[in-house]
């Protein structure tokens, strides 16, 4: 039997054309040989499998140590290659699209216990009745109480069509379970309010297949309800780890005329550069990106195209620096990988990788304290002579408190600034 699974494994790696390829400076040219498993390699890998096999404390079946070898190959390459079975692959195609399945709430953990925090419309749970600050007692008839968060969301979800019955604890104490059929919930990537007027906000969380088609509606949408043009938007980055590399390189378009976008270099031949067509969403209208140390890959991508071209203020904290792009390769066995295989340059030839994007104006992180004491002025002196008030000094000030989003607030009063100082309001100063 031991033979048999040698030669089994073996033959599994022969057929696979398993090999590891290595670049070796050989020649005073530098030229690279490709270097090819030996049959020693092979062997050791066996005998390595088979004493796993008979000696491990607990005994593991034979797939799930061929998936871990798999698994050890990817992560050896670097943080983001790896392997994918087959419901995490698809889990990663509902990802892209923006979807999950499950009965449609959003869950968290307070006290040890399951909360209901959000049910979204024509969600499962929505159609049962369940409502916000419900809570969650069991799962399929299995305790939730003190499990993590991940567990009881793992529970919730699964294949559109399949059932869960999930028992809920109403605000008057009452009980109720539920037979729920899962089925796909859209997650919004694009959220957005007006702000001092006639100043748009627009936060992207992560960036899916419809983001870029969100953030257009949406902009519409303000445009049309302000009663008037926007005077200046902010683009909040902040905490987006990435996504789908398309809808950035859509938005960055939306926002620009022409020019370069981005681009990638690997080994293969087949590199992607994207660049710009006419028409913009906002013509000459003011942008300020914010980032933070968590704004990541495509979302790197669209900071940095903006950045080059001189169409945003980018402020905020360096960025992640996830510059390398993963390819999603299908497997045989409805398993995937994702590989890396190239790097992102911005449009001036700057690697994203290990660098990030630089802000224009750094904001770093800070705690902003009220002073109960701001101490006195001139006007607070007893006897002070009376002034003359000006009339024409524009004073920017925000709705947006500075304590509760300084980098928001900051980003306010720099698109204010550009417009106070625009060539349609003349350049003007007051001084005193």
């Amino acid at each position: 039997m031991k033979q048999f699974y040698q030669y089994l494994i073996f033959l599994l790696l022969l057929l696979s054309t398993v090999a590891v390829a290595a670049d070796q400076a050989t020649t005073k040219a530098g030229a690279a040989q490709r270097v090819q498993l030996s049959l020693d390699d092979l062997r050791t890998f066996t005998d390595v499998f088979n004493q796993i096999r008979a000696n491990y404390i607990e005994e593991v079946d034979d797939h799930t140590l061929m998936n871990a070898a798999i698994r050890g190959m990817l992560s050896e390459l670097d943080p983001h290659s790896s392997y994918m079975e087959a419901d995490e692959y698809r889990q990663l195609d509902n990802d892209a699209r923006g979807r999950y399945s499950g009965i449609g709430v959003e869950v968290d953990i307070r006290d040890q216990r399951i909360n209901v925090v959000a049910v979204m419309d024509d969600g499962a749970a929505s159609r049962a009745g369940v409502v916000v600050g419900d809570i969650i007692t069991s799962i399929n008839q299995k305790s939730v109480h003190g499990q993590n968060l991940s567990t009881a969301i793992n529970g919730l979800r699964g294949d559109a069509g399949t059932k869960v019955q999930v028992t809920f604890q109403h605000a008057n104490g009452e009980v109720s379970e539920y037979t729920l059929v899962r089925d796909y919930v859209r997650v919004a990537s694009v959220f957005s309010r007006p702000v001092d007027g006639d100043y748009g906000y627009f936060q992207i969380t992560h960036f899916t297949r419809q983001s870029a088609e969100e953030l257009q509606e949406q902009i519409e949408y303000m445009k049309k309800n302000i009663g008037g043009p926007l005077q200046g938007i902010v683009l909040d980055l902040r905490d987006n780890p990435g996504g789908v590399l398309n809808p950035a390189v859509l938005i960055a378009d939306g926002f620009l005329d022409q020019g370069l976008i981005v681009y990638t270099k690997g080994r293969s031949a087949n590199q992607l550069e994207y660049t710009a067509h006419p028409g913009q969403w906002l013509p000459g209208t003011p942008i300020v990106v914010l980032v933070n140390r968590n704004t990541a890959s495509a979302s790197e991508v669209l900071a940095g195209a903006l950045q080059d071209h001189g169409r945003a203020l980018i402020i905020g904290e360096r960025t992640f620096g996830k510059g390398s792009v993963q390819s999603v390769l299908s497997l045989r066995n409805g398993a995937g990988i994702r590989l890396t295989t190239s790097r992102y340059y911005t449009p001036s030839g700057r690697s994203i990788q290990a660098e990030g994007i630089h802000p224009d104006v750094e904001i770093p992180l800070v705690d902003i304290v009220e002073d109960s004491d701001p101490g006195k002025r001139e006007a607070d002196l007893d006897r002070h002579l009376d002034g003359e008030p000006k009339t024409n000094v524009v004073t920017l000030t925000s709705e947006v408190s500075a304590a509760d989003d300084y980098a928001m607030y900051q980003a306010l009063i720099l698109l204010k600034g550009a417009r106070l100082l625009s060539p349609a309001n003349g350049n003007r100063a007051d001084a005193g």
